[in-house]
């Protein structure tokens, strides 16, 4: 039999490669090749799929329409919009964060929950009786729990056979390793072979599998293009772990949306629901001081205001600092070079530090044009004012560009009792009766130029 061969896969884009080397050639990150032997190939199971009669096809006719199943409650509302209703049954849940930011804390609180009966709880990091510590702190008691303290999966399966759950929680897929293969616990071999396996066995047998994984330094999950394509859905966790606040987000749904977030409120008793994330987001703002701005920005199907942060400093070295917390650092250099090329803002020579409050990651495009005002109103020394919101994407010439989901930016605004919002021109055109009703001044902008002279 021939010697399996060998390569190497990036855990942090997922390339692989032949040789081995200090740094990954496609994505550049240093010390994320991890060694992966190939299996030989199973002519038996060649020859077995060979003989074997596949299924008749189906049609799209309707009555060939199975009935949906029903979504299993989770029993915390801000977790249950985040995965779309509640939990698939049949379906694969990977979530990720960093080390004690709550993903433990989670599982535990979504376990015993009365929608779902029968947990196998399989705690590869801690002991059982850590966890049932853990448990007792939370006030957590349920006989449908059952902990199982194991890392081999072919001893899992055995006991998923045997205790039949509705739902598997793995805590962490990391620790387990199977004995088919000969890399130890944590590559990128064991890590996806192990998921893949549990994945098969949660289709057929109809449990929901939860997967809890680390994540790398980049804030990326652990062997993520091995593992977010074979799971259902990717939850992740942002902020801070030292802070009371906690964000869920939805990075991959196939039963409901992405980009779609939970924010939670750590206490002594567990994970608590924050009903109403805009004003945690914006409750501590300084409205007095140059460079505060007020976003209106839309995660998933909610709408949110966002205070964004802007100090604008003059520097003592010969390259400015550019540092960016929750915001794309090289969409800030776009926006600096607009506002210094076509309005006249001089950033170079300072350092521009931009932080996005409660520890969010901003992505839409519509949060530029709350990044400029906040940097234009730092170099200019004068705070904008507090009783507007902004949104709006930024185009190269200058120019405000639609963007979508007007109207709920516009009504998030009013019920916090903003008067003013900007928008894009083109977002202000075709505004609907009750939108105009509401008690605020809604300005449409058709250039950068034009919104900074509205707010500053």
């Amino acid at each position: 039999m021939a010697k399996p061969g060998i390569r190497y896969v990036c855990t942090n884009c997922g390339a692989i490669t032949l040789k081995y080397s200090g740094k990954c050639f496609e994505c550049q990150s240093w010390e994320t090749l991890q060694e992966m032997h190939d299996e030989p190939r199973n002519n038996a199971g060649e020859k077995a799929a060979s003989a074997w009669n596949p299924p008749p096809c189906e049609t799209l006719a309707p009555q060939n329409d199975p009935a949906p199943p029903a979504r299993k409650t989770t029993g915390m509302r801000e977790l249950d919009r985040v995965l779309g209703g509640g939990l698939m049954p049949s379906s694969a849940v990977l979530v990720g964060g960093e080390p004690g930011i709550g993903k433990s804390t989670l599982m535990l609180q979504l376990a015993p929950s009365a929608s779902l009966a029968g947990t196998l709880y399989v705690c590869g990091e801690e002991s059982p009786a850590q966890v049932r510590d853990r448990a007792r702190r939370l006030s957590i008691t349920s006989d449908a729990v059952r902990l199982l303290p194991e890392v081999r999966l072919e001893n899992i399966l055995a006991a998923i056979e045997k205790e039949l759950p509705e739902i598997v929680v793995v805590d962490s897929i990391q620790t387990l390793f199977s004995g088919e293969y000969r890399s130890s616990a944590g590559t990128i071999t064991q890590i996806r072979e192990c998921t893949s396996e549990l994945i098969r066995r949660a289709k057929t047998r109809g449990f929901i599998l939860l997967i809890v994984g680390h994540i790398t330094k980049a804030g990326s999950l652990a062997g993520p293009k091995a593992l977010e394509h074979m799971v259902d859905t990717v939850l992740q966790f942002e902020g801070e772990n030292h802070l009371r606040y906690r964000i869920i987000r939805s990075v991959k749904n196939r039963f409901g949306p992405t980009n779609e977030i939970g924010v939670f409120r750590m206490e002594e008793e567990g994970l608590e629901e924050v009903t109403n994330p805009s004003e945690f987001f914006i409750s501590d703002r300084s409205t007095d001081i140059p460079g505060n701005a007020v976003l209106g920005a839309i995660e998933g199907t909610r709408a949110l205001l966002v205070e964004v942060q802007a100090l604008v400093s003059k520097t003592n070295f010969t390259m400015p600092q550019r540092i960016s917390s929750g915001f794309d650092l090289k969409r800030l250099s776009i926006i600096l070079a607009v506002l210094e090329k076509r309005l006249g803002i001089p950033t170079w020579g300072q350092d521009v530090f931009i932080k996005v409050a409660g520890g969010l990651r901003l992505v839409e495009p519509a949060a530029d044009l709350a990044i400029a005002a906040a940097v234009a109103s730092g170099v200019r020394n004068t705070p904008l004012d507090p009783s507007t919101v902004c949104a709006g994407e930024i185009g190269l010439s200058g120019e405000l560009r639609a963007i979508g989901e007007g109207e709920r930016r516009i009504r998030e605004a009013a019920h916090l009792g903003f008067r003013k919002i900007l928008l894009p021109e083109a977002n202000t055109r075709e505004l609907k009766a009750p939108v105009l009703g509401l008690p605020l001044d809604i300005v449409g902008c058709r250039t950068l130029q034009d919104a900074l002279d509205r707010m500053l």
